[in-house]
């Protein structure tokens, strides 16, 4: 029997792998398929419909009718009490950077020289974050009140007969006070993320340098930190971004109140858009909240986490 011809040969191979990329393809696609109908309609869909929103005045319970173009953007950047809400945010995300990370960074760094007890240590300084922001409102409620509450009893421990101090009703301090909630809730869990960032280091590199003559301290500076980048990049990117989404736990603690003072973007759009029935007004909040998220993201993203990536 005669073989058949190369050009004959060469058509069979083509069309055997456009099959084998076809039910390659289809094979993605079958997986890929269930997340992106969920993604789409659960994160893209509600995003486009909430901007939608935003160009009319609506109380959420009738059609939409009132078309008022950007007066509800307007509004909210001549709004003081939206201001103020961004500079609470912002102010958690200084806090978070200035005190919180470094402190997990710390506890990690101490726990990494821990030799036996390491898991004990792991495992109480994580439970926090496992805690609802419901139940760690409520617990922390409780241990900043005025009368009977555990901060105002050590402090009258320690200092008899001082007056004691509603923390959260006061506009000075109810930020911080929150603020050192904040810290008790998530410092462990990027603490975690630190550990398993140290974990990676090679041992034998910090052994080097100890034998060439590296003090702990430039060890520290020059090896161990520069190795540890990606994972503080991560950590600082996931800390900004929930500092400028929170709301659970400020709502359970103080309703954004007194005043306001505790107000953040989050608190101020459930206000106008839940409880005062501005449900356009609202939607315009959350598009500005998303935009100052995504805008962050991508730039950091860009520039801070671009080496990561690559």
């Amino acid at each position: 029997m005669a073989q058949p011809s190369s050009r004959v040969a060469r058509q069979l191979a083509v069309s055997q792998r456009s099959r084998v990329r076809w039910s390659q393809a289809a094979t993605i696609a079958g997986f890929l398929l269930p997340a992106a109908i969920l993604y789409i309609g659960l994160v893209l869909l509600p995003v486009v419909q909430a901007i939608y929103y935003s160009f009319f005045c609506w109380n959420g319970l009738g059609p939409l009718e009132q078309f008022i173009g950007l007066a509800n953007y307007v509004r909210i950047l001549g709004d003081s009490a939206f201001r103020g809400a961004l500079g609470h945010n912002l102010q958690i995300v200084v806090l978070s950077l200035a005190f919180q990370l470094p402190l997990s960074l710390g506890l990690a760094l101490l726990l990494r020289e821990l030799g036996r007890g390491q898991a004990i240590f792991r495992t109480i300084f994580f439970l926090p974050w496992v805690l609802s922001e419901v139940v760690t409102g409520v617990i922390w409620t409780l241990v900043y009140r005025p009368q009977g509450g555990l901060i105002n009893a050590l402090i009258q421990a320690v200092v008899p007969g001082a007056p004691e101090t509603a923390f959260l009703a006061d506009p000075q301090t109810v930020l911080y006070a929150l603020f050192v909630v904040i810290t008790w809730k998530y410092f462990g869990y990027h603490m975690i993320l630190y550990i398993a960032g140290l974990q990676n280091i090679p041992a034998e590199i910090e052994e080097a340098a100890a034998i060439d003559g590296c003090s702990r301290l430039q060890t520290l500076r020059y090896i161990t930190l520069p190795l540890l980048g990606g994972t503080i990049r991560l950590s600082i990117y996931l800390s900004v971004l929930g500092s400028l989404q929170f709301f659970d736990l400020i709502w359970v603690m103080t309703t954004g109140g007194p005043v306001g003072a505790s107000d953040t973007m989050a608190t101020y759009l459930y206000k106008y858009g839940f409880q005062r029935f501005q449900l356009g007004y609202g939607s315009a909040v959350a598009a500005i909240l998303f935009l100052i998220c995504f805008s962050f993201s991508l730039v950091y993203q860009r520039f801070a986490m671009r080496r990561d990536f690559e």
